[in-house]
């Protein structure tokens, strides 16, 4: 339509603008961003108990590009000051995504649904999860200040160690760099608490699907830690206790699991997505976040377990317990987690 023209078709036009408003509206997930305006009787209650995400209007397509299939290996870079119990915490949950005999609801069970996508053979994701090789980057090589490419140099540094390089596995390997509270990423906090893409060969060397999280502890709790912290702007909503006793890692438990179920399904963002825009996609993990259990959505994260230390959790892993966000189901066209109260 060229400038200054009038619509002629005006009810049409209407129409069209309503659909569109309808299908993007159920995508958008929620976190308690700065600029979402909300309360704690939002936050307790909730709008709809039984939303969970699901939508007619939500299309997630298969855009033919490669899944990982074979057996993922995490190798993961801790770059900055990290505290042994931290590293366990993290390490067990990537762990349990393959501990199928951890009690039910488990992290096991979480990863079925991840399990369920498949390439255009028919092949479905690989249910082996294992951790990799590490580095530790404990003197900030790249700075306490990095930027998304500044991310793909940290990475370059780890493959390219003269001593032990973390192993290059272009077909199953992920590479998970994991940022210390005291390390600021670009867009942390304002936009997003992490990402994943594939390096890039004039960078690093090699294609390579890689994921970035970042510990909020000290940055941005109420934010990435959330429901763990509360933001300042909230107020009278108390936090709610952590599994592992650490609320940034805690925190980081369930945005690495975003993550790794994305990197899982879209790895060179040319596979599982919906929307038309492949450098915008929204994923499996993108649909559901701030949904945690039976009649999450909008605001309110759903129905959770509260242990007799009055820590909340929602799965557990081989020994410890984690709060997890559910991801999309493509065949059922809802978000879908073990700990389902109809399952």
């Amino acid at each position: 339509m060229s400038q200054g023209s009038v619509p002629r078709y005006p009810a049409l036009l209407a129409l069209t603008l309503l659909i569109v408003l309808l299908f993007i509206s159920p995508v958008i997930a929620w976190r308690p961003w700065p600029h979402n305006k909300t309360n704690a009787q939002d936050l307790i209650f909730g709008d709809n108990k039984k939303f969970e995400g699901s939508s007619e209007f939500v299309h997630l397509k298969y855009h033919m590009g490669p899944v990982l299939t074979a057996n993922i290996t995490v190798h993961t870079i801790w770059y900055g000051t990290w505290q042994r119990n931290q590293k366990k915490i993290i390490r067990e949950f990537i762990s349990s995504i393959s501990a199928v005999k951890s009690r039910h609801p488990s992290v096991a069970g979480w990863w079925k649904t991840v399990q369920m996508y498949t390439d255009q053979t028919g092949s479905n994701i690989s249910k082996t999860v294992r951790l990799g090789e590490e580095k530790n980057d404990r003197f900030y090589s790249h700075g306490k200040s990095l930027t998304r490419l500044s991310i793909q140099s940290v990475i370059k540094s780890a493959v390219t160690a003269k001593t032990k390089p973390l192993p290059i596995n272009p077909k199953s390997g992920l590479y998970l760099l994991l940022t210390s509270a005291d390390v600021y990423v670009q867009d942390f906090c304002g936009q997003v608490c992490g990402f994943h893409y594939f390096t890039f060969p004039s960078i690093v060397g090699y294609t390579l699907p890689y994921a970035w999280v970042g510990n909020s502890e000290k940055l941005c709790p109420g934010v990435c830690a959330y429901p763990f912290a509360v933001p300042d702007y909230i107020p009278g909503l108390k936090p709610l206790k952590s599994p592992n006793s650490d609320i940034g890692v805690d925190g980081m438990v369930s945005v690495i699991g975003h993550e790794i179920a994305e990197l899982a399904t879209n790895p060179l963002v040319n596979a599982w997505y919906a929307g038309q825009d492949p450098s915008f996609p929204v994923e499996i993990a993108d649909l559901c976040e701030g949904i945690y259990g039976t009649g999450g959505g909008g605001s309110y994260t759903g129905q959770l377990f509260n242990g007799e230390d009055g820590a909340t959790f929602n799965m557990n892993g081989i020994r410890r317990r984690f709060l997890v966000q559910w991801v999309w189901n493509h065949l059922v066209n809802y978000c879908t987690g073990p700990n389902a109260l109809d399952q």
